[in-house]
């Protein structure tokens, strides 16, 4: 009755319970061991359907069950289901070091590498034999035993870290609010978001409005709040999460030490010189030196313009807004001031044209008419009731996939916007097990009485993540190791989500997305064409605080050897001189709460997100060509490469699609950082 151990269709998290979590684990991890022994002890020569579909098989149960776990833990997190997760984590971890540390399955992958029926395996099924080959190398499979055993108690550790990292992230979010009831401290706000405070306020029996550290809370009063002083108080309460100005027990300090410490020690147990060269085994970069060259070439392009941005913002602090120093936490607010005088609107004015409902439907719509599909309501459990659900139809009326849709923060879900899988699709006995997909997003939630309104930023979001789901759930590939989003090198995943941005900026598109909350009307062509001008307001700060990231990440896995005298905070303001024009407060702790690269997978691999996004403007360029809503183009991106998943090398997916090797021209002119 465990609804965990069901697989007949969708997640029952209607059902679902903590208790349910460790004796689900258990019986799945003991079923799988017993299949590994029998499979690792067959005297047969290794064939796909004796061996690797076994075990694939046995690894979705325990890996779909697994991630329904981890799903709720971040969209749900509470204390039974917190210690329930926490305690079954180590157990995933010490599976999957075991599972890549079998000498057993090892010899039998090779083995069947090296028959002449490998040859006969169709190019997606060799590809993920020759990944699975690599990642046991990586995973210690070829370690003497004393190393394969300090292998993976780090890589246990690693995975307690990296849950600890988050949980102190998520509580110290939590931990703080701000209370008043003085409405010279409010002024500015938006009324919209000024209701949802003194509603949150309301909710606990007090007058006044309550400000958190969640983003639709906190946002708003960086933006638009006029008290500077509120405004550096929450700066100061964001930017200090998980550090020792705060709660002890929460402090992420020691976690990224320890992080940093055992990734080193995991790269030099593979004879790797660092962790950085280890996560680029399987990504499309081809050393840490070369991602450096990347990454610093587009830093020296974006300077001049992050420079002008910064000046241009102090300038006209100094001038209209009295500041003759502007702080940090007074750039989102004079930066609004800016947009609003030079090009005549507000992030506010526009945000009033984008609910929910409009948006959603012009969304789909697009899809609808790029691909020749059709998104219909659906039914399934749910774990919250804000959560929708969808089915993505064919033109022959055929199931392609389905999503859950989760756009609203609270106080159980972790902070950002992110897609995950609940199922891949794969071939079965029965016919083709249909992908199926989370998106989640920390949006404000409506307001009684009304939809729920984006900004521009948001919709953005929403398309980004849309776009990971399509390229989960429009995959072609039936081989679940390399269908969907499975097998695609990392620094290429971001491909399909940067892509689905560009349509935000389209009028073909975003007049179909608009229409005004109170009177339906759609976003007035004027107001578009000032939002164009403004698209890269600021584009080149916007860009060298990416390049920041990336760089301390890459560098923080490279060449960084924590001393006695040398922090990672010391490793941060050196990366700054480098590359950044804004340099924050002494007491700013960004690594503390950068949960992408010391709880989610992007370690050494922040990069990603620039690379990629040179991958996805020159993959736009053709629509540009063609015609954004060109259906033909749109088919020939399905089928080159949402469709293709992880079953070849992206280079080989992007190449079909453009016809040549990517440029980094688009990437440039759609930053605004050419020359005139």
């Amino acid at each position: 009755m465990n609804p965990l151990l069901d697989f007949s269709g969708l997640p029952k998290f209607d059902e679902f319970r903590p208790e349910h979590v460790a004796p689900a684990v258990d019986t799945l991890l003991d079923e799988n061991r017993r299949i590994i022994d029998r499979i690792v002890n067959d005297a047969g020569a290794p064939t796909w359907d004796s061996f690797v579909q076994p075990l694939d098989d046995a690894n979705e149960r325990l890996y779909r069950a697994w991630g329904q776990v981890a799903h709720m833990n971040a969209v749900m997190n509470g204390p039974e289901l917190r210690a329930s997760y926490n305690s079954t984590l180590p157990k995933i971890a010490q599976y999957g070091t075991e599972l890549s540390q079998n000498e057993g399955l090892y010899r039998k992958y090779k083995a069947l590498h090296d028959q002449a029926a490998f040859a006969t395996l169709g190019p997606a099924r060799q590809r993920i034999v020759e990944n699975r080959l690599r990642d046991f190398r990586l995973g210690g499979a070829e370690l003497p035993p004393e190393k394969k055993d300090r292998f993976k108690a780090v890589a246990e550790r690693l995975a307690d870290l990296s849950s600890r990292f988050s949980d102190n992230v998520l509580d110290a979010t939590n931990a703080f609010a701000l209370y008043t009831s003085d409405a010279d401290d409010v002024a500015g706000i938006p009324e919209d978001d000024l209701q949802a405070a003194r509603g949150a306020a309301a909710r606990e029996g007090r007058e006044g409005w309550k400000f958190t550290l969640q983003i639709p809370s906190y946002l708003p009063v960086m933006q638009y709040g006029n008290c500077r002083r509120l405004r550096e108080r929450m700066y100061r309460a964001y930017v200090t999460r998980a550090s020792e100005f705060g709660d002890p027990r929460l402090d992420n300090t020691p976690v990224i030490a320890e992080i940093l410490a055992l990734r080193r020690e995991e790269a030099e147990l593979l004879g790797y010189r660092s962790y950085a060269d280890v996560s680029l085994v399987p990504k499309m970069a081809e050393s840490p030196e070369h991602v450096l060259e990347f990454l610093r070439d587009l830093g020296a392009r974006a300077r001049p313009f992050a420079e002008r941005d910064l000046a241009d913002l102090k300038a006209f602090a100094r001038a209209t807004l009295g500041l003759d120093e502007l702080e940090a936490w007074d750039i989102a607010w004079a930066s609004e001031k800016l947009r609003q005088e030079r090009y005549a609107f507000s992030e506010q004015e526009v945000k009033q044209y984008f609910p929910e409902d409009r948006v959603v439907a012009g969304m789909f719509r697009l899809v609808e008419t790029l691909y020749g599909l059709s998104i219909q309501p659906d039914d399934a459990p749910v774990w919250h009731p804000d959560v929708r659900f969808f089915r993505v139809v064919s033109e022959g009326g055929q199931t392609v996939g389905q999503f859950y849709m989760d756009l609203y923060a609270r106080t159980s879900k972790r902070g950002g916007a992110w897609m995950d899988d609940a199922r891949a699709r794969r071939s079965l006995a029965g016919g083709v097990q249909t992908p199926v997909a989370y998106l989640n997003c920390n949006f404000s939630a409506p307001l009684p009485g009304r939809p729920a309104l984006f900004t521009h930023d948001e919709v953005a979001t929403l398309f980004h993540e849309f776009g990971h789901g399509l390229h989960h759930l429009l995959t072609q590939v039936d081989d679940l190791a390399v269908s969907g989003i499975n097998g695609v090198e990392w620094d290429a995943v971001e491909l399909p989500s940067q892509f689905m941005e560009n349509f935000c900026w389209e009028w073909e598109v975003l007049s179909g997305l608009t229409g005004h909350v109170s009177t339906g009307d759609p976003l007035p062509r004027g107001l578009f064409d000032k939002m164009l001008a403004a698209r890269n307001f600021q584009s080149g700060m916007q860009m060298a605080r990416q390049l920041e990231f990336a760089l301390f990440d890459l560098r923080a896995h490279f060449d960084f050897v924590p001393a006695r005298d040398v922090s990672i905070m010391d490793l941060l303001e050196e990366v700054r001189k480098e590359v950044a024009v804004v340099h924050p407060p002494a007491f700013n702790r960004f690594p503390h709460s950068f949960a992408h690269i010391f709880a989610g997978g992007y370690a050494a691999g922040y990069y990603s997100y620039k690379w990629a996004e040179v991958l996805s403007s020159d993959a736009f360029g053709l629509f540009e060509e063609a015609g954004v809503l060109d259906r033909d183009t749109g088919r020939r991106f399905w089928k080159e490469i949402l469709g293709v998943g992880g079953s070849r090398p992206a280079m080989q997916s992007f190449v079909a699609f453009r016809g040549r090797e990517p440029s980094i021209d688009a990437l440039l002119r759609h930053n605004g950082m050419v020359a005139a």
